[in-house]
């Protein structure tokens, strides 16, 4: 399974391409989409172009976004959910079922710690995913959220699919539920 992870900025947008096959993931692509100065609408544009292009390019199956950090300033806030949301728009309109991650859970999934720093998820985002050197910070994340949702689907799918059917739930996960990103019974 291929799968795009995205890293919504309205500066840089980063992301992340993985391949998912059983228990191992492998790097297929990652970089950033840099919207420049200008108007918001136009750099609203390029986030939108960009993020579909990518997706055209590498075909992935499924998408997965970091959802937006409430910041101490408000209008950075609004600006980063406008990003976001022409981020989803491109993969939306790349017929992608997308996922959401927060941040904290993002971490926990790549470090370990939902407290980890940027040079801790690029570490353990190389390691991983076995490469060559540390990738930028925002191409990091975004591989960050690609690895995050390639451990998290499957459980999400158990959790499906114990829900699922006309009789009472069974297996493993038989009765439990998400709740704040976590699994509870």
């Amino acid at each position: 399974m291929i799968i795009l992870g995205i890293d919504p900025g309205l500066r840089t947008t980063g992301f992340g391409v993985i391949h998912k096959q059983g228990g191992k993931l492998r790097y297929i692509a990652s970089g950033t989409i840099k919207s420049g100065e200008g108007d918001l609408p136009t750099r609203l544009k390029v986030i939108l172009d960009g993020v579909a292009e990518v997706a055209r390019v590498y075909q992935p199956e499924c998408a997965a976004i970091e959802q937006v950090f409430v910041n101490v300033n408000p209008q950075s806030t609004l600006l980063l959910g406008q990003a976001r949301g022409a981020a989803i728009c491109a993969l939306v309109s790349a017929e992608l079922s997308v996922a959401e991650y927060s941040p904290t859970q993002v971490k926990q999934a790549v470090v370990g710690t939902g407290r980890a720093v940027k040079a801790q998820v690029q570490d353990m985002v190389a390691r991983l995913l076995s490469l060559p050197g540390l990738p930028g910070t925002d191409a990091a994340d975004a591989l960050g959220v690609a690895i995050c949702h390639a451990h998290s689907r499957e459980t999400l799918t158990l959790i499906a699919g114990a829900g699922a059917g006309s009789g009472a739930a069974s297996g493993p996960l038989a009765g439990l539920r998400m709740r704040r990103g976590r699994l509870v019974g």
